[in-house]
């Protein structure tokens, strides 16, 4: 396995520029961004940017021993995909329990204490006023719809996305898409059953009015779409964001349907399925798959509430990951076509996946993707770049 040195990331920029960003941001680069406030967002220079088809596969509550190590249950990415792309080894969690996690990821706001618990009830949150880096202050579930997410900013700038949620179709609710609980009601996919293992906790685009009171609602679909999208570049989402069920994340183990669960279950469902989006025509012409885990082992007293990149608190949160400051060393890998084993040691975590996908997408930076110490890893921030060939 290289070491990808900082020359090379400059060197090989150019080429990634071209396939995904055609003009990115840093904050080390005036030419290239401005900082207004605190509390305002990081913008590039605005450039055409490239048709870039986006996939982002979260698993579950593993260490990143058990998920990297010698000794993993999911081979197929710890070695098979791994000789194929950028392993980012210093990737966090931001968070504890899951829901926190994944809400960071698409709009980079931190957890409260509902948010911490997973949301038993499905409350809205009620704000108070708005701290730096667009904080939402308060406390509940639903954001109101002045917070926003990286779905609403694709959608106003003509570009298209979609959330697949396994088993989302299959609950006595009969819903096809954007399913989630009443306002005020408990959540009752907080355990999986037999025919029906979606979570709404493991769904975050449900959590937010600007999503759920709208059309856009019909973007939050049942995964059993994904294959008939995949076929063409021009029914491929900009944005794919996917989430297997709990027991094809590694979630439950043993699973509700009988079978094994555990990483050796998300082994299989990475085989099948990550092959497909690697053939696909929209990730064959300007692709980026990444694949995480949202937390770090986040039940009992072992779990780790490790964090990096300068954010051990938030306004709603003193302590975002429970015990301590984040949600544990996960790892993430990033696949792009043409690409190669590398590592990139720099630290990142889901705001900096946030900060990659806008980067990409020549977005303004929501939350704390804009947070001087989150690093993007595409091209700026890290090395992405060394994918390219």
């Amino acid at each position: 396995m290289s070491f990808i040195k900082p020359a090379r990331r400059l060197i090989a920029a150019a080429a990634l520029v071209a396939l995904v960003s055609a003009g990115c941001s840093s904050g080390d680069d005036a030419t290239k961004a401005t900082t207004t406030s605190s509390t305002s967002t990081t913008t590039a220079v605005k450039k055409k940017p490239a048709a870039l088809h986006a996939f982002v596969i979260n698993l579950e509550n593993e260490s990143f021993d058990s998920s990297w190590g010698p000794t993993t249950e999911i081979p197929y990415l710890a070695t098979t995909l791994k000789k194929l792309g950028l392993f980012l080894p210093n990737y966090y969690g931001v968070a504890h329990v899951s829901l926190g996690n994944y809400i960071a990821q698409v709009s980079g706001q931190g957890p409260d204490k509902a948010i911490q618990s997973d949301c038993l009830t499905y409350s809205d949150f009620v704000q108070s006023s708005t701290a730096d880096y667009q904080q939402a202050v308060g406390d509940g579930c639903v954001f109101p719809a002045s917070v926003k997410t990286i779905a609403d900013q694709l959608a106003d700038a003509g570009k298209t996305w979609k959330a697949y949620q396994e088993d989302l179709s299959a609950g006595p609710e009969k819903a096809t898409t954007c399913r989630h609980p009443e306002i005020g009601k408990g959540d009752p996919t907080l355990l999986a059953r037999p025919k029906d293992m979606y979570a709404t906790r493991h769904d975050p685009f449900v959590y937010f009015h600007s999503i759920i009171d709208g059309p856009a609602c019909d973007n939050v679909v049942d995964f059993s779409t994904f294959a008939d999208d995949l076929k063409t570049e021009a029914t491929t989402p900009n944005l794919s964001y996917i989430t297997p069920n709990l027991c094809n994340d590694g979630h439950d183990d043993p699973c509700k349907d009988g079978k094994k669960g555990g990483m050796a279950r998300a082994n299989t469902w990475l085989s099948t399925w990550v092959p497909k989006i690697l053939a696909s025509p929209a990730f064959a012409k300007s692709g980026m798959l990444i694949i995480t885990f949202d937390e770090a082992e986040s039940s009992g007293p072992k779990a780790d509430a490790s964090a990096c990149c300068g954010i051990t608190s938030t306004p709603n949160a003193p302590q975002p990951g429970l015990s301590g400051p984040g949600g544990g060393k996960v790892g993430a890998l990033v696949l792009t076509p043409g690409g190669r084993e590398a590592i990139d040691e720099t630290p990142y975590n889901h705001y900096s996946l946030l900060c990659t996908l806008e980067e990409s997408f020549d977005l303004p930076k929501l939350g704390y993707a804009g947070h001087p110490d989150t690093k993007c890893f595409t091209p700026k921030g890290g090395g992405g770049s060394a994918l390219m060939p």
